[in-house]
C-alpha cells in the first residue's frame, strides 16, 4: 500500500527537485560547484531575509542548533532558553552538554512565550549573553511570536537565537527587521529538498561574540565555513546532489514569492483546522504555526491507537504527539509549497475514519464538508 506522509518532515519533494538531483554530481572542488554554492547562498538569504552571511553545513537541523551554541557562546556565559516543547528543550540540552549557565524557561506545552516574560526575566535575573528560542514548534504546533521577541532581547543587549527548522518558509521570518542574530533551518521541512542539510545566518554582531568565543569546534566550525565560503567552498566534503536540488527549489521558492508561499501555507492551515473543527475536535496549540495542526483527541481516544488504525487503513501517516503529550494529541502537517488543498482533505478523510472506528460519534463526512466550504472561499 502506498503511504501519504502527514508528519511535519521530510516533506514532498517536488518533482523538479527531485530531477535535479539525479543528474550527474558536481565535482565539489570545480568552479561550476562554486558558482552552485553561491546561488544556493544568494537564495537563502532571500528566504531567511537577511543581507547577513548564511552558511551550508552538512548536518541536520541540530547540528545548525550546536554550531550556533559551540561558536557564539562560551563556559560559564549565562544564557536564558526557552523552552516549550520537545525541540525547545533541545537548546537546554545543549546548554548543559557545553558547560553554559543557562536559566530555562519553560513555557507550558501548547502555549508560546509571552516577550513581556520574557522583558521581565531578562530585566530581573540579567545580564545574559543571549536568548535561545524557537520560532515554530514542530512538536506542539505552536508559533512563537519571533518579532515581539526579538524587540525584547535587543533591548537588553543580549544575543537573539532562534532555531527556525520547521517554521522558515511556512512562517514569516523577517531576520535582520526582528533582530535576529543567529538564525538556522535545515533542508527537509519548507524547503523541500531531503534531509542532511543544515543553513545558519549569522549577523555581524554574532561574528564578534565569534570571535571572542572560547568553546572548541572543528566540523562545526562557522569561521572555518566562512573563509571556505569566501573562495566559493565549504570546508569539507559537502552533500552535492542536496545541493543541486535546493538550488532548484530556491528558484522554485522565488518564481512563487514568499508571500505566495505563506499564503499556501496558511490556506492548507485554515483548510484543516476547518475540518478539525467541524469534527468538535481542539487544536492544542494556542499560536498555531502554518507547519502543521495539532489536535486534541477526545476523551476514550488514544491517539496512538488511533494512528496505527489510520495507516493500516488508510495509507495515511499523520505523527503522533510527543513525550508524555504522546497518544493525546496528534499533529497533522501541511508544510511545504507544493501541498495543495486537495491533500489536506487526504488527511482529514483518514481522521474521519480512525475515529470512526474507535467509536467516536460525529456526523459522518462533516469535517470534509467544512474543508471544502474554506477551499472555495479561499480559492
Amino acid at each position: 500500500m502506498k503511504v501519504t506522509n502527514f508528519a511535519p518532515g521530510p516533506t514532498p519533494v517536488p518533482d523538479r527537485v527531485v530531477r535535479k538531483m539525479s543528474e550527474p554530481v558536481l565535482t565539489h572542488r570545480s568552479s561550476e560547484f562554486s558558482g552552485l554554492l553561491r546561488q544556493v547562498t544568494s537564495g537563502l538569504q532571500h528566504v531567511f531575509q537577511t543581507e547577513n552571511d548564511v552558511l551550508v553545513l552538512t548536518a541536520s537541523g541540530s547540528g545548525a542548533m550546536e554550531a550556533a551554541v559551540v561558536n557564539l557562546l562560551s563556559p560559564g556565559d549565562r544564557v536564558l532558553a526557552i523552552s516549550g516543547g520537545k525541540f525547545g528543550s533541545r537548546w537546554v540540552e545543549l546548554c548543559e552538554t557545553f558547560g553554559l549557565d543557562a536559566l530555562t524557561l519553560d513555557v507550558a506545552w501548547g502555549k508560546a512565550a509571552d516577550p513581556d516574560e520574557i522583558d521581565r526575566i531578562l530585566a530581573e535575573r540579567g545580564p545574559f549573553e543571549a536568548v535561545l528560542a524557537t520560532h515554530s514548534e514542530t512538536s506542539t504546533g505552536v508559533l512563537h511570536d519571533i518579532e515581539a521577541l526579538g524587540n525584547v532581547v535587543r533591548g537588553h543587549g543580549c544575543y537573539f537565537v532562534v532555531d527556525a527548522i520547521s517554521g522558515l518558509g511556512a512562517n514569516e521570518l523577517k531576520t535582520d527587521e526582528w533582530h535576529v542574530d543567529v538564525a538556522l533551518t535545515g533542508s527537509q521541512k519548507a524547503l523541500m529538498v531531503p534531509p542532511g542539510l543544515a543553513f545558519i545566518s549569522v549577523s555581524e554582531r554574532a561574528w564578534k561574540g565569534i570571535e571572542r568565543n572560547t568553546l572548541p569546534s572543528y566540523y562545526l566550525n562557522l569561521k572555518r565555513a566562512r573563509d571556505s565560503f569566501s573562495k566559493g567552498l565549504t570546508p569539507y566534503t559537502p552533500a552535492v546532489s542536496l545541493l543541486m536540488g535546493l538550488a532548484e527549489s530556491l528558484r522554485m521558492m522565488k518564481e512563487l514569492g514568499l508571500e505566495d508561499i505563506y499564503r499556501i501555507h496558511e490556506r492548507n492551515a485554515l483548510v484543516t483546522r476547518a475540518g478539525v473543527a467541524a469534527l468538535g475536535l481542539r487544536v492544542f496549540a494556542q499560536r498555531p504555526s502554518n507547519v502543521l495542526t495539532s489536535v486534541s483527541m477526545p476523551p476514550g481516544i488514544d491517539g496512538s491507537e488511533l494512528l496505527k488504525t489510520i495507516k493500516q487503513d488508510c495509507g495515511v501517516t499523520i505523527a503522533n504527539g510527543m513525550e508524555h503529550f504522546r497518544g493525546k494529541y496528534i499533529r497533522i502537517a501541511h508544510l511545504g509549497y507544493d501541498i495543495a488543498p486537495s491533500d489536506m482533505l487526504v488527511a482529514l478523510s483518514a481522521l474521519e475514519h480512525g475515529l470512526s472506528r474507535h467509536g467516536y460519534a460525529f456526523e459522518s463526512g462533516a469535517g470534509i464538508a467544512a474543508a471544502q466550504r474554506v477551499i472555495l472561499e479561499t480559492g
